[in-house]
């Protein structure tokens, strides 16, 4: 029995992608980017900071690392709160001993609810982007455009008045989205979204408003994935992270520079007995000279700048 011919007839098929949200290109074919001061590995630390309701409802599904167990979970909610508590500010000192400028992805809720933490990381002098409302709020298909247009303007409004500085980026809770969420933060003024993984380096994304900058957050190296999810030990993370390092630097030497995206959670990270393993990488990491360590806005702009992709639209 032959193939329906509807199934061929998909106006959007075509060599590469069938979407227009951005181009088909090979990352060894682009042009290289050569970060400043020759530096040839840009590492941008981001700290996930996190509020997970009591009563979630769990809709569409229940959000990884959420509550397991029937209400009231105490368990999984006191060891998420633990790190907005007590791990955070041991990612604070560690943070200064080897002068790392971090991006905190943070809940809105939990900028709202929890001032002396939001002035702590204020203090830093690092970034913050939007992470949604909380972790039980999020962003999937079929969710009313209205609801969802609502939840992305009451987040990045209120961190932006909390912080009261430029958010420019997103990071949806589960990293999940619906086919309108990536149109919602470019119409709330958010310049880049670090939603997908299909990348080592930053590239540009089309939306309904304007240009987006899509920062790929690796999720094959956050300390969660590794340890709580595929139940690695500590130093099987380091040893992954200080691997891909590794392949990166060296990939820089042939192909331009490259970009070290390593998402970390105070609630996983900021144990005592796993504080050590994050001093670790660190220390790594800022032992090399060919290291550029900064924010994520600022590997943005300077991969914008060299790209010449600010107003493609």
């Amino acid at each position: 029995m032959s193939l329906d011919k509807h199934y061929l007839d998909y106006p959007m098929r075509r060599y590469g992608h069938d979407h227009e949200r951005f181009d088909w290109n090979m990352l060894a074919d682009r042009r290289p980017v050569n970060w400043p001061g020759n530096k040839r590995l840009a590492v941008w630390i981001n700290t996930s900071l996190q509020f997970y309701p009591l009563n979630q409802k769990g809709i569409p599904f229940k959000v990884p690392n959420g509550m397991a167990m029937p209400y009231p979970d105490l368990r999984h909610f006191t060891l998420r709160d633990y790190g907005n508590r007590v791990g955070i500010y041991r990612f604070l000192k560690a943070f200064a001993r080897y002068d790392i400028k971090p991006t905190f992805a943070i809940s809105s809720q939990l900028a709202l609810e929890t001032p002396y933490l939001l002035e702590q990381l204020k203090a830093t002098g690092g970034e913050f982007i939007c992470h949604g409302w909380n972790m039980d709020h999020l962003h999937y298909g079929g969710q009313d455009r209205n609801e969802e247009a609502e939840l992305v303007k009451r987040s990045t409004e209120t961190l932006r008045e909390l912080v009261d500085s430029p958010v420019r980026g997103w990071l949806s809770p589960a990293k999940n989205q619906s086919w309108h969420t990536p149109d919602l933060l470019a119409e709330n003024g958010l310049e880049f979204c670090c939603d997908w993984v299909n990348d080592d380096m930053p590239y540009p994304f089309r939306t309904e408003h304007g240009p987006l900058t899509m920062m790929p957050l690796s999720t094959e190296l956050e300390d969660q994935f590794i340890i709580g999810q595929n139940l690695h030990s500590e130093d099987s993370w380091v040893e992954q992270v200080k691997d891909a390092f590794d392949f990166l630097l060296q990939e820089s030497e042939h192909q331009g520079g490259r970009m070290l995206a390593l998402n970390i959670h105070p609630w996983m990270l900021g144990q005592p007995h796993r504080i050590s393993s994050l001093e670790a990488v660190l220390d790594y990491i800022t032992s090399h000279d060919e290291v550029w360590q900064v924010t994520a806005s600022e590997i943005v702009d300077e991969f914008l700048k060299q790209s010449g992709t600010e107003a493609q639209s």
